[in-house]
């Protein structure tokens, strides 16, 4: 979660995270038991990184404050748990209208994916190039003699795929559309593969 930060900067970041509004350096200070000049280098790097941002100026009896807190990317340090509502809304989902629609609304996602991807055919090494760009670790695999692989090393959402299988179906359907075919899935993580590995299938047209 906090790869690369020292203790303090995890102090700071989560006494921010406590206060939306933000801190002034005179409250780290005090909340962190670390010197003020201590606190600027801390929030200077992490400003840096764009983890904290300068927030509003807090009027006092002297000198404003200037406030700090937490910006998105710092933010998005503390966990998510996105998969658990994701799995529950595909769970209901499946209840109300079946496995097959549950396959059929699959396909259509990946399909619009693809579409907002690109308006044109591409080939392997271009859709993989794509795939990158909405998180798949994916590179082409050329093999002696034999067709063009698209191979995905990670699986993006692994998680609610176990429970649910058909949103393998998804990852079939953008392939294809990006390239304008029908997809093998070759070897697939779900069932045990190292990787997760496609070959497509072009239309004669």
């Amino acid at each position: 979660m906090f790869e690369g930060l020292g203790r303090t900067q995890q102090d700071l970041l989560s006494a921010l995270l406590y206060k939306p509004a933000g801190m002034s350096i005179e409250e780290l200070a005090g909340q962190l038991a670390v010197t003020r000049t201590a606190v600027r280098q801390h929030l200077s790097a992490l400003e840096r990184d764009d983890l904290v941002t300068r927030g509003e100026l807090r009027a006092t009896g002297r000198r404003p404050e200037q406030l700090y807190q937490l910006s998105r990317q710092g933010q998005e340090l503390f966990p998510r748990h996105y998969h658990l509502l994701a799995n529950l809304l595909i769970g209901e989902v499946a209840s109300l209208i079946g496995e097959e629609a549950l396959i059929g609304l699959m396909r259509s996602l990946g399909e619009k994916i693809a579409r907002d991807l690109s308006a044109t055919r591409l080939d392997e090494a271009q859709i993989a190039a794509r795939m990158k760009e909405v998180g798949y670790e994916a590179e082409v695999f050329f093999r002696s003699g034999g067709p063009v692989q698209i191979v995905a090393h990670n699986c993006v959402f692994h998680q609610l795929a176990e429970a649910h299988p058909q949103i393998c179906e998804l990852d079939l359907a953008l392939i294809g559309s990006l390239g304008g075919g029908q997809v093998q899935h070759l070897e697939c993580m779900l069932r045990g593969g190292q990787v997760c590995r496609f070959q497509l299938l072009r239309d004669a047209s």
